[in-house]
């Protein structure tokens, strides 16, 4: 070690004498004593008991359906990651279970009550996990009403195995386990932001791996902005001239691939078309679409042509993504353009519409267009603040600008998205951990039935400041945080965050790191809440950071 080392740690540690403060570090030796003391799952499950014994994973453990099942194909899938995943640390050859003088766990046996692999919103998520089953001390089971649910009992079995290095076998502590788990929330998201910033496909499928493990289920794709549009439209193929570069582009079967691969993993994937601002990059194909040359966004109001376009791309959307929900942004509109437009404005008086009504108009017209291709429409929450009584019913109000939206939205019945800016956005690095864990979707928010009108939340990853490079290392662990609040009851949550809470995301953040998610330190050197995107201050464990 360099001497410069030394003689800051050594400046480290008389501060700490002085001041009385006690590195994490130093610490570490007890906190590798309660590993197996603690239930270090996360999310944390709805129900969890536990017993004192422990379980080896046979060397040829395998996953399986209950005899008679439907073999499902999305579970086949699954049984191969996991395998990976539970193998991952070590070489498959090493990991042995023979001469150990502990129960050995053969396999475990997926039993569904639904055979239909149809990825619907609030499809049941439920699941059971006995390890081992009561009936068969070799046998853990893994009940679920649909795959979906299945895939999450999967995640938590794979959260349980632990390696045994004196022995080189799987084991599973404190057996026998029973789980039964399901969400608070069917919405669950992750914004990623591909106009500010490509992110390449395989980017893309990491981080949905990523969601997959913290058990997040929507995907929010804000596919094009003002600066590209980097997606093919068969409809209007001039469009994606709007791409930062010919390189940077998604096909309609890479888009289908990213739907695909979210689906196996429980994944919704929601598109967002952001209109009638944000949308400066559509007129690089299409200059008409532009208000006029020197003045480029909002898209013409007065154009039949440019409802048109908005009609063929989500016409080619429904084709790709067969989530219910379509965002249709509606934010940050600015009409000076319209107004300066000799053009517009004629046209705003002819039709006795001031900028303002056009607006509301244009956001009208665009949900009308989504719900005749089977959208349901999300929208920002400027649209329910500006103009709430002309909005469809069927409008989701989507939260981000000031608190109070969502319980002023349900009270007027419309269903709410939460994604506050100052907790929930990932961009917004000064943010740590423990203000996303700690923000409440259902604040302010008493009635049962506008309770059940927030259909969750979701944190966004804007992508200014982020791309391939470092995306993965800011939106984690703190989406975790937020991911635990949209699982986990919130007679858990709700208590806040104890030593228990801050243990396990260390644990969580690790979990991540070994699977190559690479994910940002939790703690300082000094025992605080770091921001987001941080480096290791200082040598150590990983779980002691």
């Amino acid at each position: 070690m360099p001497k410069t080392f030394w003689f800051s740690m050594e400046k480290v540690w008389n501060f700490c004498i002085f001041f009385q403060v006690r590195p994490l570090y130093a610490g570490f030796d007890n906190m590798r004593l309660s590993l197996n003391e603690s239930v270090l799952l996360w999310p944390m499950p709805a129900h969890v008991t536990r017993g004192k014994s422990i379980l080896a994973l046979a060397s040829g453990f395998a996953f399986g359906q209950a005899d008679g099942q439907h073999i499902s194909a999305t579970l086949t899938q699954a049984f191969s990651r996991y395998i990976d995943i539970i193998y991952e640390q070590h070489s498959l050859f090493q990991v042995v279970s023979s001469g150990l003088d502990i129960p050995v766990l053969e396999k475990l046996l997926v039993s569904l009550d639904s055979s239909t692999e149809e990825l619907e919103f609030e499809v049941d998520e439920s699941y059971t996990l006995k390890v081992p089953d009561p009936s068969n001390p070799n046998i853990a089971s893994l009940q679920a009403a649909t795959v979906y649910g299945a895939l999450h009992g999967l995640e938590t079995f794979s959260q349980l195995v632990d390696y045994d290095y004196s022995s080189r076998s799987l084991q599973i502590a404190r057996t026998p386990w029973i789980i039964e788990d399901y969400p608070r929330f069917p919405y669950r998201g992750l914004l990623i932001d591909t106009s500010r910033h490509y992110q390449p496909v395989e980017s893309i499928k990491r981080v949905i791996d990523s969601m997959s493990f913290a058990k997040l289920n929507v995907l929010h794709w804000h596919i094009v902005d003002e600066e590209a549009f980097p997606i093919e439209i068969p409809s209007y193929p001039g469009l994606w001239n709007g791409a930062y570069s010919y390189k940077e582009r998604y096909n309609i079967e890479d888009a289908s691939e990213i739907v695909e691969y979210a689906r196996a993993r429980g994944i919704h994937v929601m598109p967002e078309l952001d209109v009638p601002g944000h949308a400066a990059s559509w007129g690089l194909g299409y200059p008409q679409l532009w208000p006029s040359p020197q003045c480029n966004e909002p898209l013409d109001v007065s154009k039949e042509f440019t409802f048109d376009v908005i009609d063929g791309i989500l016409k080619d959307f429904k084709k790709i993504f067969p989530f219910k929900f379509a965002h249709l942004g509606g934010d940050e509109v600015d009409t000076s353009c319209w107004k300066n437009s000799p053009v517009i404005e004629s046209w705003l008086t002819s039709h006795n519409l001031t900028a303002q009504d056009a607006y509301a108009s244009f956001v009208i017209r665009a949900q009308e267009i989504a719900m005749k291709h089977g959208f349901e429409p999300v929208n920002w929450e400027e649209t329910f603040n500006i103009f709430p009584s002309q909005l469809s019913k069927q409008t989701v109000v989507h939260n981000w600008y000031q608190s109070g939206t969502c319980p002023r939205a349900v009270k007027a019945g419309l269903r709410c998205i939460m994604s506050d800016q100052g907790t929930w956005y990932l961009d917004h690095l000064d943010v740590p951990w423990d203000k996303f864990y700690l923000t409440e979707p259902h604040l302010d928010i008493t009635d049962a039935a506008e309770q059940e009108l927030v259909i969750g939340g979701e944190v966004c990853m804007w992508g200014e400041t982020v791309d391939a490079s470092d995306i993965l290392q800011t939106i984690w662990p703190r989406a975790a945080a937020a991911a635990e609040r949209l699982w986990s009851p919130l007679s858990m949550t709700e208590q806040g965050i104890s030593e228990e809470t801050l243990r396990r995301l260390q644990t969580f953040r690790c979990l991540l790191n070994r699977r190559g998610i690479p994910a940002a330190p939790v703690l300082s050197f000094w025992g605080t809440y770091v921001f987001g995107r941080v480096a290791p201050s200082e040598p150590g464990s990983c779980f002691s950071q």
